[in-house]
């Protein structure tokens, strides 16, 4: 059913059956809640956590279905319970709202980045507390998010952490706003200055010379996977969100599911050999989201149609954005 937030929103496209009232909440899909008709929009304002789809991979460079990860998501809720058992926390403790999916057109790409944009500000300004998490989708999605989230709160300057194998600063002019240009445009519109955004995960064999030259002349801040781990995963995140917290007001993150070895994440169009661990990612996750600045985030180019039958990239999506809530809760 259409909720207050349409035509901005379609209503989820998939949704479980509501337990009974006064049911003990014990699993994910029993405890997010689709936003419907008879939501009220001024008690949904009260929401920890807004979840919203962003079903676009036409904008990919390599042929990509990232646009069906939000219904897989959504479905593999039942394998997930609402406790953690490694940190000891129950999210059913705090609330949160499925909003539905950004509606797509079928061969407007550019029209479906206004879309997004349009939907990210609407959500921004009536959830204005609210941790709003995107589930793409192709990497193009956040520049569009953040576009959004910095047109609903223009007074507050936006910062970006991202767990990428990419720089995704591809030159605008030959690939326009696709899944490899997100960061490049938002510098180019003014939106997110250079210094002020951290990569973290970069490897191997590619990225071209070109694009880190692009990055040293726009001061953006970067650390290979073999400095990371040196240092540590959760030593190099919070070392970046301290940087981060004393330039900006607002720091989100973007989690391009290709930053992991393709032994681990199968289900995503780039994967590629050398990548993060299962372990190294989900510690990386947990440590931005306890930072009271993170205010948002996305999990992107995870593609279900290359996944395997049992689905791993799909639960390991699922798993970090159920560690990105409990990080938030944790704080």
């Amino acid at each position: 059913m259409k909720s207050f937030l349409y035509p901005k929103l379609n209503p989820p496209s998939f949704t479980w059956v509501r337990p009974d009232e006064g049911t003990e909440i014990a699993k994910v899909h029993e405890w997010i809640q689709p936003l419907t008709a008879e939501s009220d929009p001024e008690k949904s304002k009260e929401a920890d956590f807004v979840v919203v789809g962003v079903p676009l991979s036409r904008s990919s460079i390599s042929a990509s279905g990232a646009s069906e990860f939000p219904e897989a998501f959504r479905r593999v809720w039942k394998g997930f319970t609402t406790y953690n058992l490694d940190e000891d926390i129950d999210l059913s403790e705090l609330t949160a709202i499925d909003v539905g999916d950004v509606p797509m057109h079928v061969t407007d790409i550019r029209r479906c980045h206004d879309n997004i944009i349009a939907a990210s500000f609407a959500l921004h300004q009536h959830f204005g507390t609210s941790k709003v998490c995107a589930i793409g989708g192709d990497h193009s999605i956040t520049a569009m998010m953040v576009k959004g989230l910095h047109q609903a709160k223009p007074a507050e300057k936006i910062g970006i952490l991202q767990f990428d194998t990419h720089f995704d600063l591809r030159d605008m002019t030959d690939n326009g706003p696709s899944n490899g240009t997100p960061m490049r445009n938002l510098i180019e519109s003014g939106v997110v200055e250079g210094s002020n955004m951290y990569n973290i995960g970069l490897h191997g064999f590619f990225n071209t010379k070109d694009l880190k030259r692009y990055a040293d002349e726009k001061g953006v801040n970067y650390f290979t996977l073999r400095e990371t781990r040196k240092k540590g995963i959760e030593e190099t995140v919070s070392a970046c969100l301290e940087e981060l917290a004393g330039k900006v007001d607002t720091i989100y993150l973007t989690v391009d599911m290709d930053v992991l070895d393709i032994a681990y994440a199968p289900g995503v169009p780039a994967s590629t050999p050398g990548g993060m661990t299962t372990a190294e990612l989900l510690d990386g996750v947990l440590t931005a989201a306890k930072h009271p600045k993170v205010k948002a985030m996305d999990i992107v180019c995870l593609d279900p149609l290359k996944d395997t039958n049992v689905q791993p990239t799909v639960k390991l999506g699922t798993h970090v954005f159920l560690t990105f809530l409990t990080g938030v809760a944790l704080r």
